[in-house]
């Protein structure tokens, strides 16, 4: 009698107790380790944009072992894997894959060393200081997660892993090279990004229009070389660029409504090789930001403007402007947001998931959710909270990314990147009821 009376009970105990393995947080709890060891890897083996092959081989490695199909070489070193679970809606996890040309100064025991010749010949350390192996880490992680938990979900999950996020041009290569006509246009996409002013352990979300309208202007501006000492037989290029630095700050000021945020910011300027030699030519590097269409219209065609009159205004041969490497602004979804934050709260804990601000940075992959994917990109604080204190008492600001002193702390972020998104992951992609 005792026994037929405890079956039950225990069956459901036993039942509750492996549902309860099942989710993220008891899953990631036991295979954290075996992440943060895979982090450390990619950290220490970074690759520059369009260079990813060890990095892409590596990640199509590990779709492969959790079962996906996996396709290589889209838009240069880009990875597709498919993974199937019956019916259901379809959903892409995207990561991108590139490092910096940054000389790692973290003192860090795991970090990198690598240094190698870049596209203009010239040496330079790599370093991954945009949080790209957290986020191939965090991809990583979900497949793994999913794959040992297929009786959770239904549905197929498209993961990819994107080559040159930092030039602004990986996604649409992926696109052009027919990334969602050789597979499918995902019903919906989401993708995480490491802040280095969040305390690790807590999201930020943002729904609407969440990062800027990124464009990279070339000046070079051209004079007349010759002598220090007879400047008056010259038109000096770097008087002209010292000019047209000045003006351009006064697009920004004095021709843009104050309510649109925009930036003009002349990041490198180069001229001349001699104390007494007056150069040829001068060369800007400039990059530009803009939430607004119109108002990324108006930026860049006042900067061909000045850099024009600039030039006629000294007597110079008109400059030569090329605009580049431009990535549109990146809009979160409204519905997806407003579907997923819950999840969010639910999984992390309420205090964990906060509002985030507007970015002048930029992302490509706003280039999906041009493509007409709905698309969610979360914050996910990397910096462990005492260590933000400890910047706060000093008076100083943290690290920001793409310094070399910038580092998560690995354990915490990975943890709640994994949890958070296969989280989302389960509600979007919810169990078939069987009839």
């Amino acid at each position: 009698m005792l026994r037929s009376v405890l079956a039950p009970l225990l069956y459901t105990l036993l039942a509750a107790s492996l549902a309860a393995a099942a989710e993220p947080k008891a899953w990631v709890r036991e295979h954290l380790d075996d992440l943060v060891r895979f982090y450390r890897e990619l950290h220490q083996a970074p690759e520059l944009s369009f260079h990813e092959k060890q990095t892409a081989e590596k990640l199509a490695a590990e779709l492969r072992a959790v079962g996906a199909k996996v396709t290589t070489n889209i838009g240069g070193y880009g990875v597709v894997g498919i993974l199937e679970n019956g019916p259901g809606p379809r959903l892409m996890l995207r990561t991108d894959m590139d490092a910096l040309p940054v000389v790692e100064n973290t003192q860090l025991a795991y970090s990198s060393r690598v240094k190698v010749k870049d596209d203009a010949g010239a040496e330079v350390g790599v370093m991954h200081a945009c949080g790209h192996d957290i986020h191939m880490t965090n991809l990583i992680g979900v497949a793994r997660y999913l794959a040992a938990n297929k009786d959770l979900w239904s549905g197929t999950v498209m993961f990819l892993c994107q080559p040159a996020e930092e030039r602004g041009s990986g996604a649409k290569r992926m696109l052009q090279d027919g990334c969602f006509d050789r597979f499918f246009k995902p019903d919906f996409s989401l993708a995480v990004h490491v802040d280095g002013t969040l305390a690790a352990g807590s999201v930020g979300y943002r729904a609407g229009p969440t990062l800027a309208n990124v464009d990279s202007v070339d000046i070079t501006i051209r004079g007349r070389g010759g002598h220090g000492a007879y400047p008056h037989t010259t038109i000096d290029p770097i008087v002209q660029a010292a000019r047209l630095v000045l003006d351009l700050q006064t697009i920004v000021s004095r021709e843009i409504k104050p309510t649109h945020p925009s930036v003009i910011t002349v990041g490198s300027i180069h001229g001349g090789a001699k104390h007494n030699v007056i150069a040829d030519t001068c060369h800007l590097q400039i990059t530009v930001r803009s939430f607004n269409d119109a108002v990324r219209k108006h930026l860049l065609a006042a900067i061909e403007r000045k850099a024009k009159a600039t030039a006629a205004s000294s007597g110079a041969p008109e400059p030569t402007i090329v605009v580049s490497e431009g990535t549109p602004s990146m809009h979160n979804d409204e519905k997806l947001v407003e579907r997923v934050v819950p999840v969010l709260r639910r999984a992390l804990g309420d205090d964990k998931v906060v509002p985030s601000e507007a970015s002048m940075g930029g992302e490509d992959y706003s280039e999906y959710g041009l493509a007409g994917v709905p698309i969610f990109m979360f914050r996910l604080g990397s910096v462990d909270a005492q260590r933000l204190a400890g910047f706060e008492r000093l008076g100083q600001e943290p690290p920001s990314l793409h310094s070399p002193v910038y580092y998560p702390d690995a354990e915490e972020t990975l943890s709640t990147g994994v949890i958070a998104t296969s989280a989302a992951v389960l509600d979007l992609l919810p169990p078939k009821k069987s009839s």
